[in-house]
């Protein structure tokens, strides 16, 4: 993106078509040409995401003290919970929200994202043996008790409910009106994750039961999800199609609107490093995709991370939005500096305004044109949306005296990256300044030095993307010269009533 501080400025003589001044001087226009500063983004509906909890609740959040929130790892965007339902509804109708909301709410305050999975299943010590609720078994609820890897086996260590047991999908039910009461449409809330089928939530019984299900029973639990979660993402696991289900149950999340997510990243090596990709071309042109590695130190110590290259590539064959390594997080930024720059630079979307040019000078009362050259250099498209907006701030005080919003590109529809190469469209943003009948010959804008900067967000100029420039002002904008406005003598300006 761009950088006031890189900023090479070419003096061009273009003709804005009105003369200024005596003589017939035509004004000369600044012509910047931006830089990306190669710093990490953290946008809505992108970046990376950090474990709080996982299948085991040492790990990775347990060990932060309440004010740390791994601000040092660049790009962290969102936290994640995933948390057996047995936590958080330890007994019916009795829930313990607090186990989730308190650590969430250090990201919040940071004006972080949280993501959810409330897990059926788990299978590792020392996850709990009923991460469905045991009350929900003593209810009448069938299922099967399994050793992790062996299958169903009589006195193992963990339970797995019968997905299509209908008390459990009752009390399922009544669950997720009570966890989409507190989330649903809830905007520090990025996802959650349809996690009620499967070990882990992650759709497949190999490594607990082995007890295959049809596509129909992934489907009845994605209804479930949709009946209380109508406003939140909701996320299916690509694992869904594993057991001889095939496409249909990722085919039914598309169909409803899901996204996808792969939690296999690095599993295997080499050309089996990930193997979802082409499932995921059927989401990420409407949804944001989510990958999740292989556990850090497991990878490393069965050679399947190498030199980390495969999560750059997985990134972008799968055109994704988030990413996660299930790792303590300053162990693998430590160890992995140079690949995480790489993927920052390509993670997600990266609004890029590589050149804007503007007057010198211009004249109140004829006001002036600005053009701007802009691209997508992320591997995703932004679907969150927006709008390049130029402002003026006065400056003597840096005061707002002009908004100028390109309200006919929507940067959502700017293609992603493609290879090396960034797709760049040319656009002109017109500045008038004079007020229309039957206040003609007045100007909302008083003649004197103004700082220019731009910006990506709402139609009504409000910034809401961070752009990789420099020189920004706080507030999302990013300052990139200056001009001068000139009176012509004639024209008055707004000012209070004597």
């Amino acid at each position: 993106m761009s950088g006031f501080s890189g900023l090479i400025r070419t003096f061009a003589g273009v003709i804005l078509g009105v003369a200024l001044g005596v003589g017939g001087a035509v004004p000369q226009r600044n012509v910047v040409k931006l830089t990306d500063t190669h710093e990490a983004l953290t946008n809505p509906g992108m970046g990376w995401i950090f474990y709080y909890y996982d299948d085991d609740m040492r790990e990775f959040g347990a060990g932060l003290g309440p004010a740390d929130t791994v601000d040092y790892f660049p790009g962290v965007s969102t936290v994640y919970f995933r948390a057996p339902w047995s936590f958080v509804e330890p007994k019916e109708g009795v829930f313990n929200w607090s186990f989730i909301d308190t650590p969430a709410q250090r990201w919040v305050a940071k004006h972080k994202q949280v993501a959810l999975r409330f897990t059926s299943t788990e299978s590792a010590w020392p996850a709990p043996a009923f991460a469905t609720p045991k009350w929900v078994m003593n209810a009448g609820a069938k299922g099967h008790f399994f050793n992790s890897g062996a299958g169903v086996m009589a006195g193992g260590q963990f339970w797995e409910p019968d997905y299509d047991d209908e008390v459990y999908l009752a009390k399922l039910d009544d669950f997720l009106t009570a966890a989409a009461a507190r989330y649903d449409g809830n905007p520090e809330i990025a996802f959650v994750d349809v996690g009620s089928f499967g070990v882990w939530g992650e759709g497949q019984t190999i490594w607990s039961t082995k007890i295959p299900y049809s596509p129909a029973t992934v489907e009845r639990i994605i209804e479930l999800y949709k009946k209380h979660f109508k406003q939140t993402l909701l996320v299916a696991n690509d694992d869904s199609a594993m057991q001889d289900r095939g496409d249909a149950p990722i085919e039914y999340a598309r169909a409803n609107g899901l996204t996808l997510r792969d939690d296999s990243i690095m599993v295997h090596g080499g050309n089996q490093a990930y193997l979802s990709a082409e499932m995921a071309q059927k989401f990420w042109r409407q949804k944001p995709v989510i990958l999740e590695t292989q556990y850090y130190t497991v990878a490393r110590n069965e050679g399947t991370w190498g030199d980390g290259s495969k999560l750059l590539a997985a990134v972008d064959a799968y055109h994704a939005s988030y990413v996660a390594i299930q790792g303590w997080p300053r162990a693998v930024l430590n160890q992995n500096a140079g690949l995480i720059d790489k993927i920052n630079s390509r993670l997600g979307y990266r609004i890029n305004i590589q050149e804007i040019s503007w007057p010198y000078s211009a004249m109140t009362s004829e006001g002036f044109s600005m053009e701007y050259r802009v691209g997508n250099a992320g591997v995703a498209p932004c679907l969150q949306g927006g709008h390049v907006t130029v402002t003026l701030k006065s400056h003597a005080d840096g005061g707002i005296a002009g908004v100028f919003v390109d309200d006919g590109l929507d940067v959502r529809d700017l293609a992603p990256v493609d290879g090396t190469e960034v797709s760049t469209v040319t656009r002109q943003i017109s500045a008038s300044l004079m007020l229309p009948e039957p206040m003609n010959q007045r100007s909302f804008i008083a003649p004197g030095n103004y700082d220019v900067f731009v910006s990506v967000g709402t139609l009504t100029g409000t910034p809401v993307l961070q752009l990789a420039l420099a020189n920004p002002d706080g507030q999302g904008r990013y300052k990139v010269g200056t001009i001068e406005l000139i009176s012509n003598g004639r024209t008055q300006y707004l000012s209070p009533p004597n």
